[in-house]
């Protein structure tokens, strides 16, 4: 396997990819308080507990990604 491929293999488990998990994540909220707004105005019951129920998933998985963040520390598999 040539090393280029294995890096790419361990972008998942870098410092970057997390980045990029937390920013597409991150950007997932922007949906979701749409879907909210729009709940809210139709006062539609079901998509409010919808969207607080997407909103909760979007909160435990930014919590999970800074958590798999701090524990790369030094050791990012890109770097070295």
């Amino acid at each position: 396997m040539s090393k280029a491929l294995t890096k790419a293999k361990g972008f998942k488990k870098s410092k970057s990819g997390t980045y990029l998990s937390i920013a597409t994540t991150a950007f997932g909220a922007l949906g979701v308080a749409k879907q909210a707004k729009k709940a809210r105005t139709e006062h539609d019951t079901l998509r409010l507990i919808d969207a607080a129920v997407s909103a909760a998933a979007i909160v435990t998985g930014l919590a999970i990604l800074y958590r798999e963040l701090r524990r790369l520390g030094d050791d990012d598999v890109l770097l070295g």
